[in-house]
């Protein structure tokens, strides 16, 4: 009876975390050092796959869906009328450990509603995960989020045993949480990001000084922004996860297209969620991240929103035709990252290896670069792939030409996956 009762939980608990997205590849790098279970070591854990590849797995639960708030576009909201339920401390710490022991997972992914404060939340987050630490020596990935208007000496603790923390801010901007969540404010959610923030850098300037000091956060921080159910434009969601980047050093801001799961007249009626906006916000964050592109590059007051017929490096190009075509013998490492369908890892073969001959067609080819795209924007030597000087809307339609049924394919895998979540 009472693994039937524990099952009846999992089964509850589980489903109202899928909407929780951020818990993808975590950089994680905690040892096994003490002869424990489990390892973070050079892979950490995500929900689906590694950045080199490799499908993982971990348990992603809810301690609880009751909840003290009624924000409008949650699916625990106060007022839905939905089915709840809690774990204990010891449920989750004992589930944790039998699903790893039988191989099921690698790590723990642990979110909640609000029960009767943050304070009383946050202390049963932080009692399982030290347990899963001292008790159990787990020393698997563990994701924890860190509930606004909990105690600073509750989410300094939480920063010792977990891996990663996140605070989702949910909505990107004040005035969207005043009108769906009016009893959360931003100040409440900024605060604990900040706390991280200063205790992952102070846990690195120790670490400089002492040989043995103990981990904090070693993974990062994270949050998580709604896509479409307030009317911010894609400049504002830019510029906030700049912002967030830049001033709290998260690791990452996930995007997550919003989904319809209650009936209110505050929220828009949609009949699927924006996934081509979020991917296209994706791709724009790894812009920021990893290609040097600055916020206001990416969009401006004359362009608030991404153009989701093409992605936003080709979207950027197309604007800024004076820059281009690039040699890639000659022009920097910079410079070619922001070739379109030229990517990290094709820049630095080619950086790589002109300097033992120049480039050809052909190396370009080998090296990844995807032509049917790069072909407009650079040269080999001096000698242009695409001879005519074709105009912005012509480069546009070749390069979509013929890509109809590859963006519909995506368009409805994506969709496919929506049901099934749903």
């Amino acid at each position: 009876m009472n693994e039937q009762r524990i099952q009846e939980k999992l089964s509850i608990l589980a489903d109202a975390a899928k909407y929780d997205v951020s818990c993808s590849s975590s950089g994680g790098k905690r040892k096994n050092v003490d002869k424990g279970l489990g390892n973070a070591e050079g892979m950490g854990i995500c929900h689906s796959y590694t950045e080199d590849g490799r499908c993982v797995s971990l348990l992603k639960i809810l301690l609880t869906n009751h909840c003290i708030f009624d924000c409008a576009y949650c699916v625990s909201r106060r007022s839905n009328d939905v089915k709840r339920a809690a774990f204990t401390v010891d449920e989750v710490v004992d589930l944790t450990m039998n699903f790893y022991r039988r191989n099921y997972i690698e790590g723990l992914f642990l979110s909640s509603g609000i029960f009767s404060s943050p304070d009383y939340t946050m202390e049963r987050l932080v009692r399982i995960i030290k347990n899963l630490r001292t008790e159990h020596k787990f020393n698997g990935y563990i994701h924890v989020k860190a509930i606004p208007g909990a105690s600073e000496e509750l989410i300094q603790e939480a920063g010792l045993y977990a891996d990663r923390l996140s605070v989702n801010i949910e909505l990107p901007s004040d005035m969207a949480l005043q009108n769906l969540a009016p009893e959360k404010n931003y100040e409440e959610i900024l605060a604990p990001m900040g706390q991280i923030r200063d205790g992952i850098r102070q846990n690195k300037e120790e670490k400089a000084l002492f040989k043995k000091v103990p981990q904090f956060a070693t993974a990062g921080q994270s949050t998580q922004l709604i896509v479409g159910a307030s009317q911010e434009n894609d400049l504002q969601i830019i510029n906030l996860s700049d912002s967030l980047y830049k001033g709290y050093g998260l690791k990452r801001v996930y995007y997550s297209g919003y989904i319809p799961v209650t009936d209110d007249a505050r929220l828009p009626q949609v009949t699927q969620p924006p996934l081509i906006r979020e991917h296209r916000l994706y791709q724009s964050d790894w812009l920021m991240r990893f290609y040097g592109f600055q916020a206001d590059e990416i969009l401006d007051p004359a362009h608030p929103f991404l153009d989701l017929e093409v992605d936003p490096k080709l979207a950027w190009a197309l604007r800024n035709r004076h820059v281009f075509p690039v040699d890639v013998n000659t022009a920097d490492y910079e410079m070619i990252l922001r070739i379109p369908g030229v990517g990290a890892r094709s820049a630095k073969r080619i950086v790589a290896a002109r300097r033992f001959s120049p480039l050809t067609l052909d190396h370009l080819h080998k090296f990844g670069v995807v032509l049917k795209r790069a072909k407009f924007f650079l040269t080999c030597r001096g000698q242009a792939l695409e001879k005519r000087d074709y105009d912005e809307q012509t480069i546009r339609r070749q390069i979509l030409f013929g890509a109809g049924s590859v963006r519909s394919a995506l368009v409805t895998q994506q969709l496919d996956l929506f049901a099934q979540a749903s």
